[in-house]
Formats: structure tokens, C-alpha cells, sequence
């Protein structure tokens, strides 16, 4: 059987577009980082030449270093608080709507139990004890007519 046989599926306009952002997003970042790398080189170039200002862009670059540490320090103090937060919601809100939901369940799993034993068992055993009853006076009926 050739491959000319099978049915061609249908191309989605939604697939294509999927497809086209992420080969641009592809292609964007592959850019940048060209970018990049080529802005590191023309750094290191410029400064290892002669009287170049090495030290007041180590020392700017010192401080922006110690000012992005202090946003990671203040992130991370935000994300302690928000993780104690967290665990508080757990503590005070969920556990008490999780303990009332297995209560709920335990009183549901006892009257179920209570109306199978008192209500449904003996229904059940009445229809039986009738429907063997009846089937007796069935069978009799059909001995005694012959």
C-alpha cells in the first residue's frame, strides 16, 4: 500500500500560528544571545587596552552587584512571608473544612448503614419470602391442573 492512499489531515490555522511563534521566539533569543556575546568580546577587547577605566566600571559594576543583591534579599523576604502565609491558610482554614468534610462523611457512611439495616434488609427479605410465595402457589397451581 503506498503513502499517496492515506488521507492527508487537515492543517489548523491555530497549529501553523503556534508553530511561527515559537520558531520566532527561537529565533529572537538566538539573536540576543549572538547579541550578547558579541558585546562581552567588544568589553573584554576595549578594556585590555591602555588607560582604559578598569576600575570605576569594576567599582559601578561592584555596586550594581550589591544593589541586585539587596532585590534578591528583598524578594526572598517577600517570599517568606508569603510561604508563612501559606501555611497558615493551611492551618486555619483548609484543616477545619477537610475535618467537617469527614465528619460529613462518617455521619453519611452511618445513616446509610442504619437505613440498609433497619429499613432496606427487611423490605428485602419480605419481597423474597413473597416472591417465593408466589412462585410456590405458581408451582402448585400448574402440578394441581395436569
Amino acid at each position: 500500500m503506498s503513502y499517496d492512499s492515506y488521507p492527508e489531515l487537515p492543517v489548523h490555522p491555530e497549529d501553523t500560528s503556534a508553530d511561527s511563534t515559537t520558531r520566532n521566539l527561537t529565533i529572537g533569543l538566538v539573536v540576543l544571545a549572538v547579541l550578547l556575546l558579541a558585546g562581552l568580546i567588544a568589553a573584554v577587547y576595549f578594556l585590555m587596552q591602555p588607560g582604559a577605566p578598569t576600575e570605576s566600571l569594576r567599582d559601578i559594576l561592584i555596586i550594581l552587584v550589591a544593589f541586585e543583591f539587596l532585590i534578591i534579599g528583598f524578594a526572598m523576604l517577600l517570599l517568606v512571608v508569603q510561604l508563612a502565609r501559606l501555611v497558615n491558610l493551611l492551618n486555619n482554614e483548609v484543616r477545619p473544612i477537610l475535618e467537617s468534610a469527614t465528619e460529613a462523611a462518617e455521619t453519611m457512611r452511618g445513616t446509610t448503614r442504619f437505613i440498609s439495616d433497619k429499613l432496606v434488609a427487611p423490605i428485602v427479605k419480605v419481597n423474597s419470602s413473597a416472591a417465593a410465595l408466589r412462585r410456590a402457589l405458581d408451582l402448585l397451581r400448574l402440578w394441581v391442573n395436569k
